[in-house]
């Protein structure tokens, strides 16, 4: 009874905040647009007055004049009224089910201290019925720029409550701390030996302290577990929400559960779901997927043809794999895969023709598969695989050793990238690396002077999801204040055509979808992204200030924010 009540708790809640919201589905088949600066991340042509929309395909791109002797009576004219017109905007790397749990559970963003976490942690137990003793998750908090300067403990845990088990998971996803009640309920001790990938610390007793890297987190929960009382549907219709409201109009969505790739399907075809998803799944479902080929949900928005896979941990956590250790303490970071495994399933990969995305953000990381796939890619010839170039990707290519940059295009790997870690962990990397590893990362403007493809994304629910904030990092690299570390490399920054291109054009090649989307180019689909300033000529630090105004998608106005002075009309 309590699960069935909490779903539909949750739908009405759903339901009004989509009302609140503007999430009425526009479902004009023919719109005309002008009124307002409109970019179109297409060399040819990279401005134009108007753009004309036909059962979601892009008819016209050019003149307003032109655009307006194709149109129809049934044309519905849109007056953007100086808004600024986009291809739609594609977060290239994103977790859909963690983004909408963050929504609907404890979410520790933005907390600034030990303490901070406490008083969030036991306001948020005070909402929750007295009897209930399930498990307590909460995610989001991120500890590099506390006063204590330390992860947080057990200790800190028990003493908000010891009589249920609780788990705050870091923002990264690398990393969580679990009270006491939770680590002696999963045998948890002084012996315990930490799974292959993972860790467990321990403090001067040798007793474990609370705080599990990687894998280890596995040993006190999953997110299936922990949110078993959860509705499916409603987590992603909280992602989907919040995404057709930041202006996104679609997301590469990482290490999916197999068993949610159906769900995603009927909802999207039921148009619950608004924005387009390509999903990268776990492992776990590698076999079925290469058996069966790339699936696709009936109106083509959710398709997925690719596999996730871990080779390493986070830099804030220590659990990056870095070729030296860390300058500020012991180790080198943590593998989470072994060769000869990897290998095979690499070599399999590129006959089924499925396409591989590797998360790797330390040095070693980089290297290792960089090496693992320069092996496959010599033993599987282009003439016995799948797919002849397989756009196979590296998510995060965080720090790369500088003799390693030109590798990512001699082998045709897209480097997938999220300019938002960089101005977040300039407060705690050059502690991590010290100031000579610096040099190789976040190199954006080194990958591209090689001819890499950067396809960019948030890496949410770690950071925010903003898209504007992703932009104002590609091209600012300072963080919102306008701080910038020292040895940090500005000029790694990119000019403001090329990060559009990394967040529109370049996530679309890197789904195999440049033909269909990524430009607002005749023939293609009418996915736009509307955002209230044009973020291409205002003022570096008023770019995180701009707000989406509308979202389209296949020519569907999915998302209008309330106040947006844009006029509707007719011919």
């Amino acid at each position: 009874m309590r699960t069935a009540a909490i779903g539909l708790f949750m739908a009405l809640i759903t339901a009004l905040v989509f009302a609140s919201m503007g999430m009425t589905v526009a479902r004009a088949s023919s719109l005309l647009l002008h009124g307002g600066p409109i970019h179109t991340a297409d060399d040819a042509l990279p401005m134009v007055e108007a753009v004309l929309v036909d059962q979601g395909v892009i008819i016209h791109a050019g003149s307003l004049a032109d655009a307006k002797a194709l149109a129809t009576d049934e044309t519905k004219i849109i007056d953007l009224a100086g808004a600024a017109l986009f291809p739609g905007f594609v977060d290239a790397h994103a977790h859909m089910h963690g983004i909408g749990l963050r929504e609907l559970t404890l979410n520790l963003e933005g907390t600034s201290s030990i303490s901070d976490l406490q008083k969030r942690l036991k306001a948020h137990l005070k909402s929750l019925p007295a009897d209930d003793r399930s498990l307590v998750i909460g995610r989001g908090w991120i500890e590099t720029h506390w006063p204590e300067g330390r992860f947080p403990n057990r200790g800190d845990l028990d003493a908000v409550s010891t009589d249920r088990p609780i788990v705050l998971v870091r923002a990264d996803g690398h990393a969580a701390v679990a009270n006491s009640m939770a680590l002696e309920g999963a045998g948890i001790d002084a012996e315990t030996k930490p799974p292959f990938g993972g860790d467990i610390l321990k403090n001067e007793a040798g007793v474990p302290n609370g705080m599990l890297i990687d894998t280890a987190m596995g040993l006190v929960v999953d997110e299936e577990s922990a949110d078993g009382d959860r509705d499916l549907a409603q987590v992603f219709l909280a992602a989907d929400a919040v995404y057709r409201s930041y202006g996104w109009t679609g997301m590469h969505n990482m290490s999916v559960v197999p068993d949610h790739v159906p769900v995603l399907q009927r909802l999207s075809d039921e148009g619950a779901i608004g924005i387009r998803v390509y999903n990268s799944i776990e492992r776990s479902g590698a076999e079925a997927l290469m058996a069966q080929g790339p699936q696709q949900s009936a109106n083509g928005l959710i398709r997925t043809r690719a596999v996730k896979l871990y080779m390493d941990g986070a830099l804030g956590s220590r659990g990056a794999a870095l070729l030296e250790p860390y300058a500020d303490a012991d180790g080198t970071g943590l593998l989470m895969m072994k060769e000869a495994e990897t290998l095979a399933f690499l070599k399999q990969a590129l006959v089924a023709g499925i396409q591989v995305n590797t998360h790797a953000i330390g040095d070693r990381a980089n290297r290792l598969v960089l090496d693992w796939y320069e092996q496959a890619f010599a033993a599987v010839p282009p003439n016995n695989r799948g797919v002849a170039k397989p756009r196979w990707r590296i998510e995060h290519a965080q720090v790369i050793s500088p003799a390693d940059l030109g590798r990512f295009s001699e082998m045709g790997i897209i480097a997938s990238m999220q300019p938002s870690h960089a101005i977040g962990d300039l407060h705690f990397a050059p502690d991590r690396l010290g100031m000579a590893r610096l040099a190789g990362a976040y190199a954006w403007r080194d990958l591209l002077a090689d001819g890499t493809i950067i396809a960019a994304g948030s890496d949410a629910p770690v950071e925010r999801g903003d898209p504007m904030i992703e932009f104002y990092a590609a091209v600012a690299r300072m963080d919102i204040s306008g701080y910038s570390a020292e040895g940090w490399h500005p000029e790694q920054a990119v000019d403001r055509q090329t990060a559009l291109k990394m967040l529109t054009l370049w996530p679309a090649f890197a789904a195999f979808q440049e033909d269909e989307l990524g430009s607002i180019t005749k023939g293609k689909r009418a996915d736009f992204s509307v955002f209230s300033r044009d973020i291409m000529s205002i003022d570096l630090a008023d770019i995180p200030k701009t707000k989406a105004v509308m979202t389209i998608v296949d020519g569907q106005i999915i998302w209008r924010d309330a106040g947006f002075a844009g006029a509707d009309g007719g011919l």
